[in-house]
């Protein structure tokens, strides 16, 4: 039996937090529920904009716990983030999540000082190697010092074949055709702007980011062709100019702008970061949904 087709979409579930900064379970499991109905069922936490590198032990395996079940709920692939600047702790939240019943996790490289390849070996070896029955995705990101190139995963690749996909966010179109040497091999999953570049040759996978402020151009975008992807990425780079313009500089951390893109779908949902880290206002968030209007209606 041939495996099913890998997901075209890719999704985070971001954390909600209270006025007391506890975790609101309950506006958390509403929102894997419309992710999973209304654009994937392949949904991730803790990644960057999920406040991997922000949660305490004991939030992390109670987040993952809930997520884990709201994920049976509504037939979602649930995928752990598992972010820190020790491998040790690493590998332990890989083994509260395999508890819990996670078999698919996304890992990012420890990002104190950027590895060298020895290292970078020992770290997927510790990750991959020690934990063959599952999946992983690797998060390349410029916050770990170390982008990984299509000759760095060639190479993991070969030495691991439980790692199935890696997440990327590039408009750089060298990048992309230099990552893509490693397809199908790696499924690659690339926010809008590297997305458009590589489906004109492959195959790939959204990283839903800026498109997600409507579900069904998000939809479109993907099942679309490349001259509506073309003319697509001109709206959405209007609305990212006038995001990162909103901001000002008061708020930088992923997580602030990923709340205000799933708040146009909730207009509950809370916006609050874990401190330090500041986040957008309500005002904020007001001529956000205006812009969005406007750019991605």
């Amino acid at each position: 039996m041939n495996p099913p087709p890998p997901p075209s979409i890719l999704a985070t579930a971001v954390i909600p937090w209270t006025a007391d900064f506890t975790f609101d379970e309950a506006t958390f499991r509403r929102e894997v529920h419309a992710i999973a109905e209304e654009i994937t069922r392949t949904i991730y936490i803790f990644g960057t904009a999920g406040e991997g590198y922000a949660v305490t032990d004991q939030q992390f395996a109670t987040i993952a716990r809930v997520f884990h079940a709201v994920a049976q709920e509504c037939d979602v692939t649930p995928i752990l983030g598992i972010i820190s600047l020790s491998l040790p702790a690493i590998i332990a939240r890989i083994q509260v999540g395999h508890a819990i019943g996670f078999r698919e996790f996304q890992i990012s490289l420890p990002g104190w000082g950027a590895l060298n390849d020895t290292e970078l070996d020992t770290f997927f070896a510790h990750t991959c190697g020690a934990f063959p029955d599952c999946r992983f995705h690797h998060y390349n990101l410029a916050r770990t010092k170390r982008i990984l190139t299509g000759r760095d995963y060639l190479r993991l690749a070969a030495a691991h074949p439980n790692l199935v996909a890696v997440k990327a966010s590039t408009d750089d179109e060298a990048v992309v055709a230099d990552l893509l040497t490693v397809s199908p091999r790696l499924r690659f999953y690339f926010t809008e702007f590297g997305y458009e570049i590589a489906r004109r040759t492959h195959e790939v996978g959204l990283l839903l980011a800026l498109s997600s402020v409507n579900y069904a151009r998000a939809h479109a975008f993907v099942n679309g062709d490349n001259a509506q992807r073309a003319a697509d990425i001109l709206c959405l780079r209007q609305l990212l100019q006038s995001l990162i313009e909103l901001s000002g500089g008061r708020f930088h951390i992923d997580g602030a702008f990923d709340k205000m893109l799933y708040r146009i779908n909730d207009p509950t949902f809370p916006l609050r970061l874990l401190p330090p880290y500041a986040t957008a206002t309500n005002a904020d968030f007001e001529k956000f949904r205006g812009l969005a209007a406007e750019a991605w209606s």
